[in-house]
C-alpha cells in the first residue's frame, strides 16, 4: 500500500491544460460547487496515471535497463475523487510472462480515496521490463 497524495485544484487544472479536457466539473470551482459532486472533481485520466508515480512506492525491479507501459485492461472509475481528497493505491501482480528480452508483467491496482469504502479506480496494468 502507498502513502496518500491529496488531489490539488492546480493538478487538475494542469492536467486539463495538457490534455485539452478542460469541462467545467473539473476546473471551474465557483459553478462545480452547485455541481452533481459539489466540488470540483480530478479527472478519471489524471487519477489512473498516478498507478506510474504510486508503482514508485512499491516495486522496485533490478536487473533491468528499460521499462515500457504496454497497456491497461478492465479499467473503471468508479468514484470521483474531489479537489482535496487523498488518494493511495494498493498493488498485487497477477501475473508475470516471459517475452522476447525480458517480462511483462500485470498488476491489479485499486486506487483508494480517505475515508471512502468505494475506490476510485480500479485498473490491471501492463507492464515490460527488458534486460
Amino acid at each position: 500500500m502507498t502513502g496518500y497524495r491529496e488531489i490539488t485544484q492546480e493538478q487538475i487544472n494542469k492536467f486539463a491544460d495538457a490534455t485539452g479536457d478542460d469541462q467545467w466539473i473539473h476546473v471551474d470551482p465557483e459553478r462545480a460547487k452547485d455541481g452533481p459532486f459539489g466540488a470540483p472533481i480530478a479527472h478519471g485520466f489524471l487519477t489512473l496515471s498516478l498507478i506510474i508515480p504510486f508503482w514508485g512506492e512499491l516495486f522496485d525491479v533490478d536487473g533491468v535497463t528499460t521499462k515500457v507501459n504496454y497497456g491497461l485492461d478492465k479499467v473503471r472509475f468508479t468514484s470521483p475523487v474531489k479537489v482535496g481528497s487523498r488518494i493511495r493505491m494498493q498493488a498485487t501482480i497477477a501475473e508475470v510472462t516471459e517475452v522476447k528480452g525480458g517480462a511483462q508483467i500485470k498488476v491489479a491496482n485499486t486506487i483508494q480515496i480517505e475515508g471512502q469504502e468505494r475506490p476510485a479506480v480500479v485498473a490491471e496494468f501492463l507492464a515490460r521490463f527488458y534486460k
